[in-house]
């Protein structure tokens, strides 16, 4: 019998971060499996988890639920990624490319076939996701909607992204990103960089002044996210770094 990994190919890891309400995270679920996605991932549901709730709304699809990874922090939950999507529906101040649902499935859909690991983050119901876990993301997801009502609830912006998905075949997956001399870096690895220089920065004084400062540290973050590094390129920085302060010494 196909899985939904033999009839879809590769799928994106769908990642729900602070989910506030069991029945959301069930209609996610619903949402997920019409269009043949089962890979979920929970980021600190303010509930729980399990979650009775989930369960009785996912109906048929209590499979995404059992098989769904739960993590505590958002850095655990993509750390083995290598491209991440955030979804908004409002426009933000960090600078990252904003793709319509569409492209970035399109994007998604030739990642996954060329092996790499990619996520796309749903925040919770009532905020969305905060500017700290969006300079994570490597780019936006943004929906066309009114602007005078312009609020999706959690299993339907998650059905969006699952529809759009599902309808790239292999031949429409064409814009493949290409590297020439190493893998992409996952999101661990950009992580553990941003860390890096967040923390020698720090020692040296750049955050300043103090009320600044974790604006300063979101931008730099976001920054490292957006450029799509290679691992060499993170190994050249935490590099470049280790020498600048090892000829400051």
């Amino acid at each position: 019998m196909d899985t939904p990994e033999t009839q879809l190919g590769p799928q994106p890891e769908i990642v729900l971060v602070r989910p506030q309400m069991g029945e959301n995270i069930g209609a996610a679920a619903r949402a997920m499996l019409n269009f043949g996605l089962e890979r979920m991932r929970i980021i600190a549901p303010r509930d729980g988890w399990p979650n009775p709730s989930a369960v009785a709304m996912a109906s048929g699809a209590g499979r995404v639920l059992d098989a769904a990874g739960v993590y505590d922090t958002l850095a655990d939950g993509i750390g083995d990624c290598d491209y991440v999507y955030a979804t908004t529906a409002r426009s933000r101040d960090l600078a990252k490319p904003v793709l319509s649902p569409e492209r970035a499935m399109e994007e998604a859909r030739a990642m996954r076939l060329q092996g790499k690991k990619v996520a796309v983050l749903f925040g919770p119901e009532r905020t969305g996701l905060e500017n700290d876990e969006i300079a994570r993301a490597n780019a936006l997801i943004s929906v066309p909607v009114n602007p005078e009502f312009a609020s999706l609830n959690l299993a339907q912006c998650v059905l969006l992204t699952a529809y759009e998905y599902r309808r790239q075949s292999h031949e429409t997956a064409h814009h493949v990103m290409e590297w020439a001399s190493s893998e992409p870096a996952s999101a661990i690895e950009v992580e553990k960089l941003a860390e890096h220089y967040e923390q020698r920065l720090d020692e040296a004084g750049y955050f300043f002044p103090e009320t600044k400062a974790e604006v300063m540290k979101i931008t730099q973050r976001n920054m490292w996210s957006r450029l799509n590094l290679s691992r060499l390129d993170v190994q050249m920085f935490h590099g470049i770094l280790r020498q600048l302060l090892r000829n400051k010494d």
